[in-house]
């Protein structure tokens, strides 16, 4: 079991990195394929959009063949496929198209490990659990930043890809050997248990808003915005673009590991949510507000992001809490479609939201325009999620 989730790990390390990488990468890619920071906010939309719009079909697949298999092929064929599209990438199309593969291999790595928790350990230990895996694979965010900036210095993009493709292989090779999965439930007499039945459940779609909207501005930041805001408001170069979403990519650890001792310290996954996307939006309006804010004030504030905008494990127990033992598969990979495809819609919109604001003022007003746009939808999350219930956790 724990080599199992060591690989299932090791390939949300790979799935961090991926998402976490152009806002590296964008000077170069700028330089050698014309691809823009706008081009790129597709790209990593697009990467969103695959990702999430497998979640269904990984939740099936989880249910009813396990985490081995549904991870280690689509690692293989959709991760190691999609690094070496990027690899060979002419232009911005080519990103395009290498993100959407590597989105769709990168989909089930989180989920699986997430399924073999809510199967194989007491319910109560799920969250920590949970943010104790996106805390360690949090390390790939960490590698795409400083570290990837000097290897690109170092070997150049291309082979830095490269390489990347053979890594990504070995990983989904070691999920499909090691990988053991949980014993099969049968299904329960009567029930077909389908993604229908999740919507049912009472109070639910209460979590979805919030759900939808606690990853997109730290994911949507430190994914891409953080480069050309640091170039464009505050004179950055590669180097010091990749040492500010270094803290950034710090505080988003730190956050996750600190979310699952916290919901079990208050006893409450409700309380924990609410206070830790409060501060997040009062980070964000802090953003909004001052966005040409010296450079230390601007980072510590982008750290605030990372950190409070970490909630996922805390709102995956919650959501957890709701779902009987034979639709746990389906049930964390509908919430992670939810998260996923908010950060995807926020990617996309970005873009236009950015240019318009951008050709009607400064840049710093178009990066206030920018934070705006990523506070609102965290408000509205917040407002719907008062009225949730706090369930406890089921015992079964």
């Amino acid at each position: 079991m724990r080599l199992s989730i060591a690989f299932l790990v090791a390939g949300y390390v790979l799935s961090q990195f991926y998402r976490a990488c152009l806002a590296v990468l964008t000077p170069v890619l700028k330089t050698e394929l014309g691809a823009s920071a706008g081009d790129l906010a597709v790209s990593l939309g697009l990467w969103y959009v695959a990702f999430g719009l497998m979640q269904i079909p990984v939740g099936e697949a989880l249910d009813r063949i396990g985490p081995r298999r549904t991870v280690g092929i689509l690692l293989a064929l959709g991760g190691g496929g999609g690094a070496a599209a990027f690899a060979m990438a002419g232009g911005p199309w080519g990103i395009h198209l290498a993100m959407i593969l590597i989105g769709i291999g990168c989909s089930p790595v989180l989920m699986g490990s997430y399924y073999i928790f809510a199967r194989s350990f007491p319910p109560a230990a799920f969250g920590f659990l949970a943010g104790a895996v996106i805390g360690v694979g949090s390390l790939g965010n960490l590698a795409g930043a400083a570290p990837l900036a000097a290897t690109v210095e170092a070997i150049g993009w291309r082979a830095t890809l490269w390489a990347l493709t053979g890594i990504t292989l070995a990983v989904a090779a070691a999920v499909f050997v090691f990988t053991r999965d949980p014993e099969r439930l049968p299904q329960p007499t009567g029930k077909r248990g389908s993604v229908l039945d999740i919507l049912r459940l009472p109070g639910l779609w209460l979590l979805l808003p919030l759900t939808a909207a606690n990853y997109a501005a730290a994911a949507g930041i430190r994914g891409l915005w953080a480069g050309p805001y640091l170039t464009s408001v505050h004179g950055a170069d590669a180097v010091l673009i990749g040492n500010v979403t270094l803290v950034m990519g710090l505080a988003m650890i730190a956050g996750n590991f600190a979310y699952g001792p916290a919901d079990r310290l208050l006893g409450s996954h409700k309380r924990v949510v609410l206070a830790g996307n409060a501060v997040l939006a009062v980070a964000l309006a802090a953003l909004w507000l001052a966005p040409g804010v010296g450079l230390w004030t601007a980072t510590a504030m982008l750290a605030v992001v990372g950190f409070f905008g970490a909630s996922f494990p805390a709102i995956m127990a919650h959501g957890r809490a709701f779902f009987p033992p034979h639709l746990v598969g389906r049930g964390v990979t509908l919430l992670n479609m939810f998260s996923i495809t908010g950060v995807a819609l926020a990617q996309f919109a970005s873009r236009p939201v950015y240019e318009y604001a951008a050709a009607e003022g400064s840049p710093q007003a178009a990066y206030a325009t920018l934070f705006l746009f990523f506070l609102v939808p965290v408000v509205i999350g917040l407002c719907f999620y008062l009225f949730t219930r706090d369930k406890p956790d089921q015992t079964s």
